[in-house]
């Protein structure tokens, strides 16, 4: 069933973020910006090795965060770089939430490794909008690996071996960010993604109706066809950010794809809850996904399990897929 809707770029703005960035224990930054003018306006270290950046860009409506974990001995003048670990939140989530909800900064502890935890909009597709074919901002794919990218590389050490996952809308971002930068990424994992977003299911949900359902959340009043337009009447550019659809360009990737089927599993509250179609979905795709891939020949490491669109289940599958990730990086 196809619906109307939209997938927002909620993100917090104005100068209250910025004073409180760089008030006691924070400062303004001096690292160099991107070719277009973004740039880092203020930094605040949060722990021995935790550091969040704020970032205005010409391609989204106001201040976006990033949350870096550094490696032992990282420093701006260390006259070396190091590998970059990327990794995206899910629907509704922020630049904290992979440390909130996981032990990821335990995890990487020791590893010789950056990550990366950028803000990524509440809701908006790891995307650049389509915005009824006009473009414009948000431009988060734009954000992400030109202006970021840009930033890391220059002011902070960041390398060009790199990584990256996510979970639920992160998951899709990491593949299809993989997939649309041949040779950017050298690994990829996706847990409880979405990584077929024309996935069809005339008796339930459709991942277009999570587009839809987002939008609204993080644009109220807009037109969720704002992001790749409608999957019929513009099925083209559906197609371009579709995972599935860019199968063929992941040769070479390092991949991991994981979800649960929806079911009470072993990480949920006892009793269930019933049916968790969000996941369950995601399962569907990701196994449409996973036989697209054994099809054309490229390896997949998969894990499909009994669970729901939960935290307790990416904390797991980021231990699991942890080593795929920093061996094709290290």
């Amino acid at each position: 069933m196809w619906r109307r809707g939209l997938l927002g770029a909620g993100i917090i703005t104005g100068a209250g973020w910025l004073l409180a960035t760089i008030a006691p224990g924070g400062r303004p930054s001096t690292a160099p910006g991107a070719d277009d003018g973004a740039a880092v306006v203020g930094e605040r270290r949060q722990g021995e090795r935790v550091l969040d950046l704020a970032v205005r860009s010409p391609v989204l409506p106001g201040l976006a965060r990033v949350r870096l974990l550094l490696p032992p001995g990282w420093s701006r003048d260390a006259g070396r770089t190091w590998p970059v670990l990327w990794l995206l939140h899910g629907a509704g989530g922020g630049y904290t939430s992979w440390t909130a909800h996981t032990d990821v900064e335990e995890l990487t502890a020791g590893h010789d490794v950056i990550v990366v935890m950028p803000d990524g909009g509440r809701c908006a597709g790891y995307t650049d909008w389509w915005n009824q074919g006009a473009g414009g901002e948000p431009c988060w794919e734009t954000f992400h690996l030109t202006e970021l990218r840009q930033i890391l590389e220059r002011g902070y050490g960041a390398g060009t071996a790199r990584a990256i996952a996510g979970n639920g809308m992160g998951g899709l971002g990491a593949l299809a960010y993989a997939a649309r930068h041949r040779g950017v990424f050298r690994a990829a994992a996706s847990f409880s993604g979405h990584p077929h977003t024309l996935l069809h299911d005339p008796a339930g949900l459709d991942v277009a109706d999570l587009v839809e359902i987002g939008a609204r959340i993080g644009r109220p009043g807009g037109d969720w066809t704002d992001v790749w337009g409608d999957p019929r009447e513009q099925r083209v550019v559906w197609r371009q950010h579709n995972p599935y659809d860019l199968a063929d360009r992941l040769a070479g990737v390092r991949l991991y794809v994981s979800a649960g089927d929806g079911g009470t599993g072993p990480c949920d509250p006892r009793p269930g809850t019933g049916r968790d179609v969000v996941e369950a979905l995601a399962h569907a795709g990701s196994a449409e996904f996973a036989g697209k891939l054994a099809k054309l020949g490229i390896a997949v490491t998969t894990h499909f399990y009994r669970g729901t669109h939960r935290w307790p289940y990416w904390q797991r599958e980021l231990r699991a897929a942890l080593p795929l990730l920093l061996e094709a990086i290290g």
